[in-house]
């Protein structure tokens, strides 16, 4: 699989570089949960969208939704504890977040979901990562978006105002304390003409 990237929208650094965590900045959304933010974490990333859109096994997945079977609208691949990573500054990225987070998630991130948005039509619905032990325990998701800005919305579970944070190439934002039980998240689509996304999702074990 390949992708087109403008590279007057991206940045035009050689390789991909991590900068460093310090920049973060937490919004406390309430019940326990928050999101960190830190827009640019990684510089350089144009061609590491560009191999991980060609070289990664992405699969597309069909659901039961209701009373018929649908596309899930964006290709999907999964990298266990054991998997190696399809690039090495992913290891990078999910070395650094788990020495960042050792003290207050008290435990490394081990796993890599990678989602491929082709275009604006691709989406992910509201939900919260609340299988294993994300539906009863806090714990905390951090993402990686390369490619072409997309809103993350955010909304509490019983209801209320929806907190809107676009992601960039290169931003992270990471879902902490109870954020995946209390509140739900999604990637909308958009009609405006959007290019490819990919987002990398480090979860601890257990998570998904």
């Amino acid at each position: 699989m390949s992708a087109h990237l403008q590279g007057s929208l991206f940045d035009q650094t050689d390789r991909p570089l991590l900068g460093r965590l310090t920049g973060l900045r937490r919004t406390v959304l309430g019940d326990g949960a928050w999101v960190d933010l830190l827009p640019g974490w990684l510089s350089g990333g144009d061609a590491l969208f560009t191999a991980l859109a060609a070289d990664v096994p992405w699969r597309a997945e069909r659901r039961r939704m209701y009373d018929r079977t649908v596309d899930v609208p964006r290709l999907l691949a999964f990298y266990g504890a054991a998997d190696p990573l399809p690039d090495p500054v992913l290891d990078e990225a999910r070395t650094a977040l788990s020495a960042h987070y050792a003290e207050e998630l008290g435990e490394s991130f081990t796993t890599a979901g990678l989602c491929y948005y082709r275009d604006g039509r691709d989406s992910v619905a509201w939900h919260g990562d609340t299988h294993g032990r994300s539906s009863y325990e806090d714990t905390m998701v951090a993402i990686l978006s390369l490619g072409a800005p997309r809103d993350l919305l955010l909304r509490p579970v019983g209801g209320g105002g929806t907190v809107r944070r676009p992601l960039g190439h290169g931003d992270l934002i990471v879902m902490g304390g109870s954020c995946q039980r209390t509140w739900q998240h999604a990637v909308p689509k958009t009609a405006h003409a959007q290019g490819p996304r990919i987002s990398v999702q480090y979860r601890p074990r257990g998570v998904r």
